[in-house]
């Protein structure tokens, strides 16, 4: 490989994150005119809707969004995650009426992963621009009436993987592209959650396979697009297995109906995976004090017999280009 090569391929990597974020949200003819704002919306208002796609967006790009309206079923968080974006657009509770009162341009979906489908479809079918947070969804017939939706429309959304765009990850692309360590074969993939914020997931509505289609979506989905990514592959071939064997029916204790939460439980002292969620402002502005209107807990306990996703998980996947991963 000559050096002009090698240049304009690091160059490539160094530049594709930091661009992702712009490309996604601001197409060429705004960039071009950078006084027109983007007119934004999000429908889901939990901690990653109000945060990175919301309050962190406000102080960035100011001059080039312009956000018109938030909605979620639950009209206290929304009205808290517009206080802590510091805005003043409307809240709703039903997306349609959202779309069709403010006239966004782009909306943002940041809802629980189960309910993707239904915000992405309709955005599309009112002729937005679409951008989701990961996963896409959580099945295949949901994946499929995505798909549908775009061929209708005429449209592609953007899902928002942004792991592959740490500075670790970008590096290692660059390693894998320059041909240095030769053609991978096979690959060990061996990730490890901790039990803090690994039993969080056990706590919120994540531990529910309808909401999230398990870790192996929710989490997992980070992993396999570094991969698809790194190998510059598709995988043709999947074997999977998990087990649940921490969490839910596993404990010898569990806090009571009707709550199930940290704050209500009797069993705080001897319970390893107890969570304080009153030292967090925020979170006891976005969650406990909206408990009333949808009686969601973000604290739950990780001991809930309903839990139905698993803790540990294993895959054998087969690549396009012959390499194989265990992961």
């Amino acid at each position: 490989m000559s050096d002009a090569q090698t240049s304009s391929r690091r160059e490539f990597v160094k530049v594709a994150g930091t661009a992702a974020l712009g490309a996604s949200l601001f197409p060429s003819e705004t960039l071009a005119e950078p006084r027109v704002r983007r007119r934004y919306a999000i429908v889901g208002t939990g901690d990653r809707g109000s945060g990175m796609w919301g309050r962190d967006l406000v102080q960035r790009y100011p001059d080039l969004l312009e956000f018109v309206g938030l909605c979620d079923q639950n009209p206290k968080r929304a009205l808290a995650a517009k206080a802590y974006m510091g805005i003043n657009a409307p809240t709703f509770t039903n997306v349609d009426e959202m779309i069709e009162k403010t006239r966004p341009e782009l909306l943002m979906v940041t809802t629980v992963d189960g309910f993707h489908h239904e915000y992405i479809i309709k955005g599309l079918d009112h002729g937005l621009e679409v951008m989701t947070e990961k996963p896409l969804t959580t099945d295949e017939t949901k994946c499929q009436a995505i798909l549908d939706a775009e061929r209708r429309n005429h449209r592609k959304i953007v899902v928002t993987f942004n792991y592959r765009y740490a500075p670790a990850h970008q590096q290692m692309k660059e390693i894998l592209m320059s041909g240095e360590i030769g053609s991978v074969v096979s690959v060990d993939f061996s990730w490890y959650l901790d039990v803090v914020h690994g039993a969080d997931y056990f706590r919120r509505w994540h531990r529910l396979r309808k909401n999230s289609g398990s870790l192996l979506v929710h989490k997992a989905s980070h992993h396999f697009d570094l991969m698809n990514w790194w190998l510059g592959a598709d995988p043709v071939e999947v074997s999977g297995y998990g087990g649940l064997g921490i969490y839910g029916r596993n404990g010898t204790f569990r806090a009571q109906p009707p709550t199930d939460n940290c704050r209500n439980c009797t069993h705080t002292r001897e319970c390893r995976f107890y969570y304080d969620m009153t030292k967090d402002k925020r979170r006891m502005d976005l969650y406990a004090a909206c408990e009333s209107a949808d009686g969601y807990y973000r604290d739950g306990c990780v001991f809930r017999e309903d839990i139905d996703i698993f803790d540990n998980m294993q895959a054998i996947v087969k690549y396009s280009n012959g390499a194989t991963m265990s992961y």
